[in-house]
């Protein structure tokens, strides 16, 4: 099964509860209040979220987490990878790659189109998307078979 992890899943609930107040720095004991999440796994989920330069930290009274930039400036996509690493399918669909096999599995070209059509969906949705209550309208339909990869350039 693919799937993400719960850390990534995690993620993406704290930064939408963060999103929902932009105006409002959080402390972690207060997020992990809010999402019933462990108070430890929201810290180390708000430290990685800070590395990768989605959220930002300031100590003090006046203190908390925020977001880095507005919600509709981050991507799903941006939050898998925090946590997560790069979006690839296999280890030939990211950039710098390493795959005995690419020379011979005669899959590698069909793997990097569908790893750059589930990456382009990512990035279409935005954590503004993710912290809205409503249903994502997302597209039927995904032309993988008109996408253009960096070889064929």
């Amino acid at each position: 099964m693919l799937k993400l992890s719960r850390l990534t899943d995690y993620a993406a609930v704290v930064m939408a509860q963060i999103a929902r107040h932009p105006d409002q720095p959080q402390a972690a004991a207060e997020l992990a209040e809010a999402v019933q999440l462990p108070h430890p796994t929201v810290s180390k989920t708000l430290k990685m979220l800070v590395k990768a330069g989605l959220l930002e930290s300031r100590r003090g009274a006046q203190g908390g987490y925020s977001l880095a930039q507005p919600a509709s400036q981050i991507t799903a996509s941006d939050i898998i990878s925090a946590i997560e690493g790069p979006v690839a399918m296999t280890e030939c669909s990211q950039a710098g790659g390493d795959c005995d096999l690419a020379a011979t599995c005669g899959v590698a070209d069909n793997w990097q189109r569908v790893s750059l059509a589930i990456r382009t969906l990512l990035d279409s949705v935005t954590l503004a998307h993710l912290a809205d209550t409503s249903p994502i309208k997302l597209p039927v339909q995904l032309p993988i078979q008109s996408v253009s990869l960096a070889d064929e350039a």
